[in-house]
């Protein structure tokens, strides 16, 4: 293998890729990133069986061929090269020599035959997604899962995608909470319908990954067990979680007639000071609202701590009054997501789940978003 690529292309593919490298495995040839010549472009794959990243760069290739590099070696290198304008890569005698300028490397290299033969999305795609609603919808929805290490309930820790009638519908909860994102596709044929369950640390890193692309839309393709995200130079491989996700839509309130309408970046403010001071165990804060007051108390307390009121004038009197408590941090996740100016919290009673969603002159961003808040008991 020999060819020259554009130091800037080179950086952008082996940070693009190293985010699907191993932390911690077994297999050694996990820890690599393979870089295999085409036609007049570089691409370098990377992954861990959980996900799989393949990302394309324009290259001059002089000889054809493969190896695998060390991925961590190889993105704080190319990371740290020279500023020249360009890097030449060459196989030399079982390594790889890498020229930047003054600087020249011989890099070490694991076998190429054991690294994973990674699927290709074959077909006419599922669907196609606006690139930036869908990282706003990943952004809005893959926090309220569970991490893996916390529990041995996988469907919690995943976020489901749900594709039916020209629609996708993000959700995710961890039993506590529930965050869910629709938006609109394009493609999806009628009658067509699939839910598919991802990991939420999975998707999170998905939508990073996109947020370095300049294309438009992100192409959908479905594969046995598994799904392609394409985008621009970049395949993005993620296998599915094969487990149920809850049928979240029963325990979406609706009936909730109680509507606090609240500014949201006051609340927001106002929740990160009174965690403060809520208790560790709970770390619950009370809302008090009267039929008699434009206002809102906000309450926390501890015994450790001390205590904190604070009051928000509400955007519209209450109906009438209700005293309930949630965990801020909870709220707080939610609203610093939103970008609304206004939100409204919808309740019935203080043991039922709230609902919380944007309203008034509803940020772009935030359309179809809704969040479920389950309330905290306090004795």
């Amino acid at each position: 293998m020999e060819l020259e690529v554009l130091r800037e292309d080179l950086i952008f593919g082996a940070r693009t890729a190293g985010h699907a490298l191993a932390s911690k495995s077994s297999m050694p040839i996990l820890s690599g990133i393979l870089l295999r010549t085409g036609e007049d472009e570089l691409e370098l794959c990377a992954t861990d069986l959980e996900r799989a990243i393949r990302c394309r760069i324009p290259a001059q290739i002089r000889e054809s061929g493969e190896v695998v590099l060390h991925g961590q070696v190889l993105e704080q290198l190319v990371a740290r090269l020279p500023g020249e304008d360009r890097v030449e890569l060459a196989s030399v005698d079982g390594r790889v020599r890498l020229s930047c300028g003054p600087a020249t490397f011989e890099l070490l290299t694991l076998p190429a035959d054991e690294f994973p033969e990674l699927s290709t999305p074959t077909g006419e795609p599922t669907c196609r997604l606006s690139r930036a609603t869908f990282i706003q919808a990943i952004q809005q929805t893959a926090f309220a899962a569970v991490k893996a290490t916390e529990t041995t309930r996988l469907a919690l820790t995943g976020v489901n995608m749900a594709l039916r009638e020209g629609k996708l519908k993000l959700a995710a909860t961890n039993g506590y909470r529930l965050a869910v994102r629709e938006m609109q596709v394009d493609g999806l044929p009628e009658g067509i319908a699939h839910n598919l369950l991802i990991d939420a640390q999975v998707m999170t890193d998905l939508m990073r990954v996109l947020g370095t692309v300049g294309a438009e839309d992100v192409l959908l393709f479905l594969d046995e067990g598994q799904v392609h995200f394409s985008a621009g130079p970049l395949v993005y491989t993620a296998r599915l979680i094969q487990e149920e996700f809850p049928d979240f839509e029963r325990v979406i309130p609706k009936e909730n007639d109680l509507g606090l309408f609240l500014p949201r970046e006051e609340f927001l403010a106002t929740l990160r000071r009174l965690e403060i001071t809520a208790a560790e165990e709970s770390g619950a804060v009370t809302l008090k609202a009267s039929a008699t007051s434009d206002t809102l108390e906000v309450h926390s307390a501890s015994r450790e701590k001390g205590t904190g009121m604070e009051q928000i004038r509400l955007v519209k009197a209450p109906t009438r009054g209700i005293e309930i408590s949630f965990k801020a941090e909870y709220l707080i996740d939610a609203l610093r997501r939103m970008e609304s100016d206004q939100v409204v919290l919808w309740l019935s009673a203080p043991d039922r789940a709230g609902l919380l969603e944007p309203a008034g002159d509803i940020a772009p961003k935030d359309e179809g978003f809704i969040y479920v808040c389950m309330p905290v008991r306090l004795l």
